[in-house]
Order: structure tokens, then C-alpha cells, then sequence
């Protein structure tokens, strides 16, 4: 029976760590075209890829190369061959990362960085915050092709100073905006505007299909979680440093080719294109035992991307603006502790 129990876990466990394991190759495999074919064939067995052409094959192997040659520089983050490595950079902006380019946005970035607060106003910041560590914030989604990344940062902002104020955190809907509000692209104001108006179902009550459907208030549930407004975080580090100290901040930024591979380490590959701003969250900021300062922050290509979901951005780099112009245009929820939400 014991040895039973044992194969039963041992079997167990196997299964578990060969689901989260990731994709990782011989470097003798890169050596010649059958090598790289045979890798290509095992990606596609382990992501569970149907797609085979030779178009395909070509752009993994040159993402396959560009992640090896990078891996060998000394470089402050790694890359890694994952689910998109079947995919142009191009491909993957457009299905996956792009957005609409937030008019607010442009006109914060052409006006510059705001000036930094007054230093009692962020001398006794904590030297580490972590939202985690706090129990607000949710798992991390993967958003699929539909859906603007506005949205998925926006409820997950949400989704934060609501667990701050009432002590409960709750997975809300992006769903319920996508088939309830008019169709098209829209800005994270948008969005927060919403919001304050309707209030946020649960994604218990109304789960995300990823396309859009016929807006359904059958499925709101027992309960929106409601939000008093918004409002712009000033464009500087300090600023968003003492909001983040506070909640989780919805925020734009345009990262460049690299992201699309994105393993571990604090990130700090060229930037991206203006128009292909897209929407993350900050949930806390830290700093390495080497004194290298950096942003932690909440994207929506599932957990396998990057570290857990997750990417570390740089901190502290005396660029008003900050790395990429990320303290350019950013939102925050209102909630007030009196604030209650909305029983239906």
C-alpha cells in the first residue's frame, strides 16, 4: 500500500513538473538545420502547436538564434524560448501586446516629466513593496487576442484598492466591459469612467471568453465592486513610487522586440515603438542585493512569460520620464473605505 502512495505521488508529481516546466534545448541542436528542425518539432509537441510550414520553422529558428546569442552576452535579463517563439515580433505586437495609443498619453509625454515632490514626501517610503506579499493582487491572466491590454490593467488596478479597502480580494471581469460598453478601442479614462458608472462584476458571475458577446446583466451576480473615480499620477519616480507605496498603478509603456521572449532578470532592451504603447500593472518596486533598483510588474501573457508572469523594470535611472517614458500617463482608481459596493 506505502509503495503504492509513493508511485501514486511520485506519478503525480512528474505530471506537475512537467506541465510547468519550460522549453529548454541542446546547444548541439543549433548546429545544423536537422538539429533545429527536431527542436522545432519537440517546441511544437511541448506548446501543443498544430501550425507546421516552413515559413513558420524559419522565423523559431531566427528567434531561436536571437535568444541563444543573447543568453551569451552579459546582459541584466535572459530570454527564452517560449510560446511565441513561432512568431515575428510584428505578429506578436498585433496579437497579443499592441494597443491604441491613449491621446492622453501623448499629450502627458510631449509636456515632460512633472517636478518631483518635495523629499519629505518620499523619504520614509518602505525601501521595498510587494502588493503580492499583501494579498491584492489577483493571478495572472493571459489575455489572449481580444481585449485591450487598458482593460486587463485597469480591472487589475481595481482589483487591488479594492482588496486594500475592503480586506477581500476578488477576481473581477474584463468580460462584462467587453460586451457592455460600445465596441472599438478604448482609452484607460474610458474605462475608469465605466466603471464609476456601472460597477465591477466578478469573473465568477461573468467569465472572460476573450471575444466579445451580447452584454448580459443576468450575469453581473449578487455584488459590483464599485470605484469613487480616478485620477493621473504625476509624472515622475517619487510620485508613482508614493502612489505604488499605496496600491497598484495601471501604467503605459513601449518595450521593444525583446519582450516577446522576456525570461527573468530586471529588463533593459531597447524601447518600442510610440504607437504600440501598451497597458501593465505595477504591484511594488524593490531593489537587488547589488543596489539595483527596479519596478515589479503584472502583464497578461500567462504565467509561463517571463518570471511567472511578471517582469522586473528598471528604477533609478535619472531619466525624468523613467525607462521607456513609464511615468508618462498613468491612472489610479479612487476608493474610499466608506465606500461600499454595490449589492444587486
Amino acid at each position: 500500500m506505502e509503495i503504492n502512495k509513493l508511485l501514486f505521488f511520485s506519478l503525480s508529481l512528474a505530471l506537475i513538473l512537467g506541465f510547468v516546466q519550460s522549453f529548454d534545448y541542446n546547444e548541439k541542436e543549433l548546429e545544423s538545420e536537422e538539429g533545429l528542425k527536431n527542436m522545432y518539432n519537440r517546441w511544437r509537441d511541448h506548446h501543443k502547436v498544430t501550425e507546421k510550414s516552413t515559413e513558420r520553422f524559419n522565423v523559431f529558428k531566427a528567434n531561436v538564434q536571437h535568444v541563444h546569442n543573447h543568453n551569451k552576452m552579459n546582459k541584466p535579463y535572459k530570454l527564452k524560448i517560449n510560446k511565441f517563439a513561432d512568431m515575428t515580433h510584428k505578429e506578436f505586437r498585433s496579437n497579443f501586446a499592441s494597443d491604441n495609443n491613449d491621446p492622453l498619453r501623448n499629450v502627458m509625454l510631449q509636456a515632460g516629466g512633472a517636478p518631483p515632490p518635495p523629499p519629505g514626501d518620499v523619504k520614509d517610503l518602505p525601501p521595498r513593496v510587494d502588493w503580492r506579499e499583501k494579498n491584492a493582487v489577483t493571478a495572472v491572466r493571459t489575455r489572449g487576442q481580444c481585449g485591450s491590454t487598458n482593460l486587463f490593467a485597469a480591472v487589475g488596478s481595481v482589483e487591488g484598492i479594492n482588496a486594500i479597502r475592503t480586506g477581500q480580494l476578488i477576481t473581477l471581469s474584463e468580460q462584462q466591459f467587453l460586451d457592455c460598453f460600445e465596441p472599438g478601442m478604448h482609452s484607460l479614462a474610458d474605462v475608469f469612467n465605466w466603471f464609476k458608472e456601472k460597477g465591477v462584476a466578478t469573473a465568477e458571475s461573468y467569465p472572460y471568453v476573450g471575444s466579445k458577446g451580447t452584454c448580459d446583466e443576468s450575469k453581473f451576480g449578487r455584488y459590483l465592486v464599485t470605484i469613487d473615480g480616478f485620477e493621473r499620477v504625476l509624472s515622475n519616480e517619487e510620485a508613482m513610487m508614493k502612489v505604488v507605496a499605496q496600491q497598484p498603478v495601471a501604467f503605459f509603456i513601449s518595450l521593444g522586440p525583446d519582450v516577446q521572449s522576456y525570461s527573468e532578470g530586471i529588463y533593459s532592451g531597447p524601447c518600442g515603438m510610440e504607437g504600440d504603447a501598451e497597458t501593465m500593472l505595477i504591484v511594488g518596486y524593490g531593489e537587488t542585493s547589488d543596489g539595483t533598483k527596479y519596478w515589479i510588474v503584472k502583464n497578461v501573457l500567462g504565467e509561463e512569460w517571463g518570471e511567472k508572469g511578471y517582469v522586473r523594470l528598471p528604477r533609478g535611472l535619472q531619466q525624468p520620464l523613467g525607462y521607456c517614458d513609464m511615468y508618462g500617463y498613468n491612472l489610479i482608481p479612487l476608493k474610499s473605505i466608506e465606500t461600499r459596493n454595490t449589492e444587486l
